[in-house]
C-alpha cells in the first residue's frame, strides 16, 4: 500500500491557538514543502525589515493627518551599514540634530514623543500612525504638556535620552522598531524613561512590546502607556519600579 507522502502533526489542532510554528507535519524525514516555503518567506521578510529605510515623507504625510507636525532627526550613524554594525552611533544624535534641539530652547514639557526606524523600518511606518490615534486623545484628556514630535532616523532606543533632556522633558516615550521575528517582521515596542538623560540603562525603562496586527493592538498599547506615563510623572521613576498593577477583566493583577 503506498505511503502517504505529508503525514499530519498529532498536535495539529493546537495551530488555531498561536502563531508559533509548532505541529508542522512531515514529508517523509523533512519538513512539508509549504513549511519550508513559508519559513524562507518569514525570513526574508525579516531581513527584509532591517535593511528597509524609512519612508518619511510617507509617515510625516499620515502623522498630518493627526494635526501634528514633526521634527525630523538623525543619529550619528550615517548610513544603514554603519547603524547595523556600530549600535553606539544609534544612541546619539548627530551634531545638526543636536544643535537643531538645542536651539529651540524649549519649554519644560511632560512628554517627548519619539518615532524611530530601530531595525524595523516597517514597523515605525506602518504601527506609529494608529498608536498615536489612540494615544495623543488620552495624553490630552490626562492634560500633559507635549514636546514637539520627534522622527529619528538610525536610531536605537537610547536616543530617547538625549532628545528627552534637550526637550526638557520630564518623560520620554520611544516608539520603534523592534527587532523581527520569523512571522512578526512589523513589530514596534515604546520605550518609557523618567528623567531623560544619557547614562540611563535599560533597568530604568519600562518596555511595551509586540504592538502589530495580530499582536497587542493599538488601542490597548496606548491604554497601558498612558497608564505608565501617568504613573511615572506622579511617582518620579520608571523601569522595574514601576509595574502595570491595574486589575484585569479578572479581577487579576497584570505585571
Amino acid at each position: 500500500m503506498k505511503q502517504p507522502t505529508h503525514v499530519a502533526d498529532s498536535w495539529s489542532s493546537l495551530r488555531r491557538l498561536t502563531s508559533a510554528r509548532i505541529a508542522l507535519g512531515r514529508a517523509g524525514g523533512s519538513l512539508p514543502t509549504a513549511q519550508v516555503l513559508d519559513f524562507a518567506l518569514a525570513h526574508a521578510a525579516a531581513k527584509d525589515a532591517v535593511h528597509t529605510a524609512l519612508d518619511v515623507e510617507s509617515l510625516i504625510a499620515s502623522l498630518a493627518e493627526l494635526g501634528v507636525s514633526p521634527l525630523l532627526l538623525a543619529t550619528a550613524a550615517s548610513d544603514r551599514e554603519t547603524y547595523l554594525r556600530r549600535p553606539d552611533l544609534g544612541r546619539r544624535l548627530d551634531e545638526t540634530s543636536r544643535a537643531a534641539l538645542a536651539a529651540l530652547n524649549h519649554a519644560e514639557c511632560d512628554v517627548a514623543m519619539i518615532a524611530a526606524d530601530g531595525l524595523s523600518a516597517p514597523a515605525a511606518q506602518t504601527q506609529v500612525g494608529p498608536l498615536l490615534r489612540e494615544l495623543l486623545p488620552l495624553l490630552a484628556a490626562a492634560s500633559l504638556r507635549l514636546g514637539p514630535l520627534c522622527i529619528v532616523r538610525q536610531a536605537r532606543v537610547a536616543v530617547e535620552d538625549e532628545i528627552g533632556q534637550l526637550l526638557r522633558a520630564r518623560v520620554a516615550v520611544i516608539l520603534i522598531g523592534e527587532r523581527p521575528g520569523l512571522g512578526s517582521a512589523e513589530s514596534l515596542g515604546a520605550y518609557l524613561v523618567f528623567e531623560p538623560r544619557p547614562g540611563r540603562t535599560d533597568a530604568q525603562r519600562n518596555c511595551i512590546s509586540n504592538i502589530r496586527p495580530g499582536g497587542l493592538t493599538p488601542a490597548a498599547a496606548a491604554a497601558t502607556l498612558e497608564f505608565l506615563i501617568v504613573q511615572s510623572l506622579r511617582r518620579q521613576l520608571s523601569g522595574v519600579a514601576l509595574k502595570d498593577d491595574r486589575a484585569s477583566p479578572a479581577g487579576r493583577l497584570t505585571n
